[in-house]
């Protein structure tokens, strides 16, 4: 349990704790109550710690992949590469840039004025939020953009390049059952990324305006529930 894996994992089931903390409760208070209401600072507040740990899940879910691709293709170097040092060095630098990322983005709304006061959503993500904003919100909408491309185009090309590494070593096993056993796990891998990615840049590359806010909130609900509930039953018991 003091391997690098069961390191990484244990950081990832606790993001992924939170982060779906941040959202359903509230959300099963509305559904009891049959009431939306809910406090500008605490819609603020949502938004906030929605974005750190979505973030986070992001840069976990890279590392999590890099350790596979040494595991896999490099074994006998595994423990002197995934070093316990290097782990909690990579473990603090994606919580600082998470928190860094979620505070940049939520002084940005902060800037905004008129925000509507009713959100097609279940919870205050932050691209509803500036979309609902009456002042200008070109900087929001540049910022916005620029941040998802860039937290999603270069985990995204870790990992791709991790399992594409696991996929040419696979290839060089002799024995099949090895090559079945390594080859399933990858797929139940990628499958759950691609579910959360795709998901994710659905939501926030999309430029269709708010009228489609159900089709958002079911490609929300992908990401925020369903990929942190199989997070750990894939990376876990996959194993």
């Amino acid at each position: 349990l003091h391997e690098p894996m069961y390191y990484l994992l244990s950081n990832l089931s606790l993001v992924d704790i939170c982060f779906t903390s941040t959202t359903v409760p509230k959300m099963l208070v509305n559904i009891q109550t049959q009431s939306k209401v809910i406090t500008y600072e605490g819609c603020i507040t949502q938004m906030y710690f929605f974005t750190y740990f979505g973030a986070l899940d992001v840069f976990l879910l890279t590392m999590m992949a890099y350790d596979r691709y040494v595991a896999i293709c490099h074994p006998l170097h595994y423990t002197v590469i995934m070093n316990p040092w290097l782990c909690r060095l990579l473990v603090l630098v994606s919580w600082i840039l998470a928190s860094l990322n979620s505070l940049l983005e939520t002084l940005m709304v902060l800037r905004l004025s008129c925000i509507d006061l009713e959100i097609p959503h279940f919870f205050c993500e932050l691209k509803q939020m500036v979309q609902l904003a009456c002042s200008d919100t070109f900087f929001n909408n540049m910022l916005l953009y620029f941040v998802t491309v860039l937290l999603a185009s270069c985990p995204l090309a870790g990992i791709l390049y991790s399992y594409s590494k696991i996929v040419s070593c696979i290839r060089r096993m002799s024995s099949a059952q090895g090559k079945f056993k390594v080859f399933s796990t990858c797929v139940s891998h990628l499958s759950v990324v691609s579910l959360f990615y795709c998901t994710v840049l659905g939501v926030y590359l999309s430029s269709a305006p708010t009228h489609s806010s159900h089709s958002s909130a079911v490609a929300s609900v992908m990401y925020t529930v369903v990929t942190p509930m199989l997070n750990p039953i894939v990376y876990g018991v996959r194993n």
